[in-house]
Parts: C-alpha cells; sequence; structure tokens
C-alpha cells in the first residue's frame, strides 16, 4: 500500500469509531478491506440500578410501601417519583438519512422548544439518497425538546423530537 492509502485508511478508521460503526467491507478490485470493531460491553447492573429497580416498582402487597434508593455510600435517599418525560410523545424517524431541522442552510427552524405543532404539520427534512423528505409531526402539543443538529445523520427509529400532549 502507499503512505497515501495507509493515511486514507487511518482515517478512515477513525471516522468509523466516532460513529460507532461496528463492520465495514470494501472491495474494490484486488483490494479487500474488512473492519471489524469490538463493541464495548455494558457494564454489569449494579447495587444502584437494583435499588432504582426495586424503587419504581409497583407494589405487590396492599401495604403501603416507603420508596427509597439507597447511594453507593449506603446512606438512604429519596427515590424520585416519576420521570419528567413519561407523559412526553416522541416523534421518531421513519427513515435512515441525514437530520435537516430547518428548509434550507441559514433558515428558520421548523420548530423549536416552546412552539406549539399540528398533527401533520412538518416538523423537520430527513435527507435520504438526495431526495429531501417531510417529516410530519404524528401528534399535536407543545415541542420540549429537539433531539439532533443539523447535517446529522440518523437511523430508522432515531427519536426527533418531544412533544407534551395537551
Amino acid at each position: 500500500m502507499k503512505p497515501q492509502d495507509i493515511a486514507d485508511l487511518k482515517q478512515l478508521i477513525e471516522f468509523l469509531k466516532e460513529y460507532q460503526v461496528a463492520e465495514f467491507d470494501l472491495d474494490r478490485g484486488d483490494l479487500k478491506i474488512r473492519l471489524k470493531f469490538n463493541q464495548p460491553q455494558a457494564a454489569a447492573p449494579g447495587l444502584s440500578d437494583l435499588a432504582r429497580l426495586i424503587s419504581t416498582a409497583p407494589p405487590t402487597t396492599a401495604q403501603p410501601v416507603a420508596h427509597v434508593a439507597v447511594t453507593a455510600a449506603g446512606s438512604p435517599e429519596p427515590a424520585q417519583t416519576a420521570d419528567p418525560e413519561a407523559d412526553l410523545h416522541i416523534v421518531k424517524s421513519p427513515i435512515v438519512g441525514t437530520y435537516y431541522g430547518s428548509p434550507s442552510p441559514g433558515a428558520a427552524p421548523f420548530v423549536a422548544p416552546g412552539d406549539h405543532v399540528d398533527k401533520g404539520q412538518i416538523v423537520c427534512i430527513v435527507e435520504a439518497m438526495k431526495l429531501m423528505n417531510e417529516i410530519e409531526s404524528d401528534a399535536a402539543g407543545e415541542i420540549v425538546k429537539c433531539y439532533l443538529s443539523n447535517g446529522q445523520p440518523i437511523e430508522y427509529g432515531q427519536p426527533l423530537l418531544s412533544i407534551r400532549l395537551p
């Protein structure tokens, strides 16, 4: 391989690691490259995870149950009673592509946190294979959070925004 090819290969490897690509194959004539990366193992559940599960599980008896989580230091602390995003509707990407929150560079975004959206209103664009696909809201309510920034690659089913339903 030429020095430039090696430099290009290093750049490709860094790119693949940055976007957490597990496997990559390239076949160009007599050049064949196969890269396979080890995925980081998820940490084993710890005591704090067990305490969080126990504190959020519904009680199985008619007796009142006090919800208390135990911190790593061993001192009790009150458990959180509700997930603040539990009542939010998540708009997910229907396709793989590139996310754009505005109709053109420099234009105002389709929606921003605090805006009210109606069902069927365009909330973003996902570019796939050089086609601009307008993504519509599938619920009406107030935009709480936009999860992506312009030009970011997205996957099928990836959250785009969260909406607080009325």
